[in-house]
């Protein structure tokens, strides 16, 4: 019976084997990226992106589709299951076209040379990217996410055209290359920061905040955490109590809205509404870094448990769900959950029913459903459910409700934990796994950030890790960064923007430690940067290094975006290190990036917050604060509780070569010297002492 048994089991393991087996799959099939990997079974003939497939369109002389995406994106995932996995859309697309898929978080190289091509073209971008092209790679025509039948439509006319009259679009695409070509020129009309007024800028800025429901003004809204994080400093330095209650406002909404997972903590990417309640699901890396840092910088100038409680939830999100057993970092959380019957849903996971609800919380329900607003508040209509949302502060709702604080906090954490425990019956949404070295960078500042403003070594222990991390496994022979880290290989030749993120985390780790080599470290990268990614007629640094394939335009990234720009971020570390280092040249490189890229200050301020920030250390006083003597890491401790946003941190516990260190320790002492550009006052060994010496 049981050889029987064995045989029949035998048997239909083979059978299945062979019918995986008979699973046709297209050239994706021996790519790591998990959005890649997600289309490889599409019955149309997806490419990676390689030479090999690039000369099979000359060769062939046919059109190619560049279609462009990320694993956590929704309308991706739509257009692949309307029109992907379409045979007969599959079989208009393979005989007309070469098709290349790409991921955008693995080459964002490509993606924003097509980006801005689309957007030249229809005046919008975002995701799923789809651009056709010539067979030398130049756009003719794109867009973003397209229906089935006007993807079809589109594809039918373009090859009719292409094959009747290729002229015409060989001209086309020069024009769009010409206008590709403009926007990585970046020309200065000022030498000195004397017309930038910040003032200015800052307040243009603020006219944009929503002051009802905080953000900026319209839907959808994005977090933005850089324009946010400059917007505080500028409140805080120029003693604008209005301007600050603007922002801790809006620092309010997003952690009481449906954007934030109140269950299991971090934020989403963007709400979909005016109010923060229906997000666009999918929680990304570098979302959650920097909003660490700006609840962490939102709680040294406000005290507001509430953002206190924010950083430890976001640290709980992605110490379970997004960390690597590494030490690195994972990219995303898919918006989409598989329901039961093989469909998909956004955000399902993070959905309840009134009911379920009920039966999950008990006695409590009504107050849990004012707490939460399970309402009309927090009805959302088109999906028939809830989306937690809250209103008002812990304190506030305590008041109102005549309830024991102790009290109710227990309720909340078992409130919490029920649902938690029954989120675990539901399909969680795909997990992207691969570690992205300049998100990882965001992360590693988050965690610094929220270990200065709360002294708690947890974040301290996270920072640390993932950097140390990103310089075991993501360093080249070279000295060079990888981009990428899949399945225990690191990949793809660093951009710029995973020097400048990893430099910052290393000077940031420099501060909480004073462990020499996090400063070594950022130093050798700049250097490589410096040698492999500058400009001939510019003085900004390139996205790609000299070493990376020819695209048809090499990109300058200069703008803030929802992350900002590597090159302002870049600027910022040249400038920290000219301080450490005593490196001039540095100080003169930073100087004139800022300068260069100040032409649409004004017209486009939301664009520059990250240079603006580096601006005003340029413009007035930046302290260095130099601590050298036995008790110079809890010196450090104390003073990184305090939002001081123009000073440095440099420190040891004895002896130190360092410029600013040189030749003042002193033993049986611990001293501060607080120094303006390396005029030092006298030391004191009192931490109030030198805190009153800085002017803000």
């Amino acid at each position: 019976m049981v050889n029987n048994l064995s045989k029949i089991f035998a048997v239909i393991f083979i059978l299945i084997s062979c019918n995986n087996d008979m699973k046709k799959q297209n050239n994706l099939k021996n790519e790591t990226s998990p959005y890649l990997l997600q289309h490889v079974e599409n019955p149309v003939n997806w490419n990676p992106w390689n030479k090999k497939y690039l000369n099979k369109a000359k060769k062939e002389k046919k059109l190619v589709i560049v279609s462009i995406g990320y694993a956590s994106c929704h309308w991706c995932h739509v257009m692949e299951r309307e029109s992907f996995q379409d045979s007969t859309v599959a079989k208009l697309m393979n005989d007309k076209f070469i098709s290349i898929k790409v991921d955008r978080e693995e080459r964002p190289d490509i993606d924003q040379v097509y980006m801005n091509a689309i957007q030249l073209i229809t005046g919008s971008g975002g995701w799923p990217l789809n651009v056709i092209t010539l067979p030398d790679g130049r756009p003719i025509w794109g867009g973003t996410y397209f229906s089935k039948d006007q993807w079809t439509s589109a594809l039918k006319q373009i090859s009719e055209i292409y094959e009747a009259e290729p002229e015409k679009f060989i001209s086309y695409a020069n024009r769009v290359q010409e206008g590709i070509n403009t926007l990585n020129i970046v020309e200065s009309k000022i030498d000195s920061f004397e017309n930038i007024d910040l003032e200015k800028y800052s307040e243009l800025l603020l006219k944009n905040i929503d002051e009802e429901l905080g953000g900026f003004k319209g839907a959808p809204k994005f977090m933005m955490p850089n324009n946010l994080q400059y917007l505080l400093r500028y409140s805080f330095q120029e003693s604008n109590e209005n301007s600050k209650n603007r922002i801790l406002s809006t620092l309010d909404k997003m952690a009481y809205g449906g954007i934030y997972d109140h269950i299991e903590g971090g934020f989403s990417r963007y709400s979909t509404d005016e109010r923060w309640h229906i997000p666009h699901f999918e929680k990304m890396l570098y979302d959650n870094g920097q909003l660490m840092s700006l609840y962490s910088i939102g709680y040294q100038i406000s005290g507001k448990n509430l953002y206190k409680e924010t950083v430890y939830k976001v640290h709980e999100y992605i110490s379970s769900d997004m960390k690597d057993i590494s030490g690195g970092y994972y990219s995303s959380l898919d918006a989409d959950s598989k329901l039961e019957d093989g469909s998909y849903a956004e955000g399902e996971y993070y959905l309840w029913e009134k009911d379920e609800l009920e039966e999950l919380i008990g006695n409590d329900f009504d107050l849990f459903s004012k707490y939460y607003n399970v309402n009309e508040y927090g009805f959302w209509e088109a999906e028939n459910k809830y989306v937690l949302i809250r209103s008002i502060s812990d304190i506030e709702f305590i008041n109102n409700n005549n309830l024991d604080k102790q009290l109710f906090y227990k309720k909340k954490s078992e409130w919490i934990n029920k649902l938690k425990k029954a989120r675990k019956n539901k399909k969680k949404p795909s997990l992207d796994y691969k570690i992205i070295t300049s998100w990882n960078g965001l992360m590693i500042s988050g965690y610094v950030d929220a270990y200065k403003s709360f002294n708690d070594d947890i974040f301290k222990n996270e920072a640390i890790e993932a950097g140390e991390f990103i310089y075991s496994s993501l360093i080249k022979r070279d000295g060079g960064l990888f981009h990428n880290h899949v399945n225990g290989k690191s990949k793809i030749n660093g951009y710029l923007e995973d020097y400048a993120t990893i430099i910052q985390a290393s000077l940031d780790l420099y501060e909480i430690t004073l462990n020499q080599i996090w400063i070594e470290r950022a130093l050798e990268l700049s250097e490589y940067v410096l040698d492999n990614f500058s400009g001939i007629n510019s003085k900004l640094f390139y996205f790609t290094s000299k070493d990376d394939e020819n695209l048809i335009s090499r990109s300058v990234e200069f703008r803030d975006n929802v992350i900002p720009s590597s090159n302002s971020i870049m600027a910022k570390n040249l400038f920290r290190l000219y301080h450490y280092f005593d490196r001039s040249e540095y100080y003169d490189i930073a100087k004139e990036m800022c300068l260069s890229v100040s032409e649409e200050f004004e017209t486009y301020p939301s664009g520059y917050t990250n240079w603006f920030d580096l601006i005003y250390n340029l413009k007035s006083n930046y302290y260095e604060l130099a601590i050298i003597g036995e008790n110079s890491i809890d010196q450090v401790k104390k003073i990184n509780l305090k939002y001081i946003p123009n000073k440095l941190i440099i420190g040891s516990k004895s002896e130190n070569n360092l410029p600013l260190l040189k030749n003042r320790y002193v033993e049986g002492k611990t001293l501060i010297y607080v120094c303006v550009n390396k005029a030092c006052k006298m030391p004191t060994e009192s931490l109030e002492e030198a805190i009153s010496l800085i002017k803000y």
